[in-house]
């Protein structure tokens, strides 16, 4: 058996049309099960009908899971922006932070204020301005934010 190679994969999408309060929480209850069975911790950012999402854990168990997210029809516009070698997970006490937001408090973080000041959505970070993202939830004041259940 290989050793874990440790890896965050994170990735943006867009929510369908048909996605609603109660999918989202469907979603994310079904996730954190996974994700424990997996081992693998991360977090989830839900603002303006975008996902940001962060996943951690072995290399090959995130291929195969971000096959699986890339097939389902409850979002679209899935795109890889980073799969790389970590040394130590960012979001280790979580099967999966979860954070539903508005653009504006994003607006405030050095380095993405401009992005999110010109309306775009998640979906067009590249990898510099997603690991500010990262940083910031991973650090900052999001982090206590961040929450057990959707309400």
């Amino acid at each position: 058996m290989n050793p874990e190679k440790l890896t965050h994969l994170i990735y943006t999408s867009a929510a369908s049309p048909k996605l609603d309060h109660s999918e989202l929480k469907t979603i994310l209850l079904v996730a954190r099960g996974n994700n424990a069975q997996l081992s693998v911790t991360g977090m989830l950012l839900y603002i303006s009908r975008s996902f940001f999402q962060v996943l951690e854990g072995d290399e090959a168990t995130l291929a195969e899971l971000f096959a699986r997210i890339s097939l389902d029809p409850r979002h679209g516009n899935v795109t890889r922006i980073i799969h790389e070698p970590i040394a130590q997970r960012a979001f280790g006490d979580w099967t999966m932070g979860f954070l539903e937001g508005e653009a504006s408090e994003l607006e405030t973080i050095d380095g993405l204020n401009d992005f999110f000041g010109q309306g775009n959505s998640l979906n067009n970070l590249e990898p510099g301005r997603a690991k500010k993202l990262l940083s910031a939830f991973a650090l900052g004041r999001w982090r206590a934010q961040l929450k057990g259940s959707v309400n």
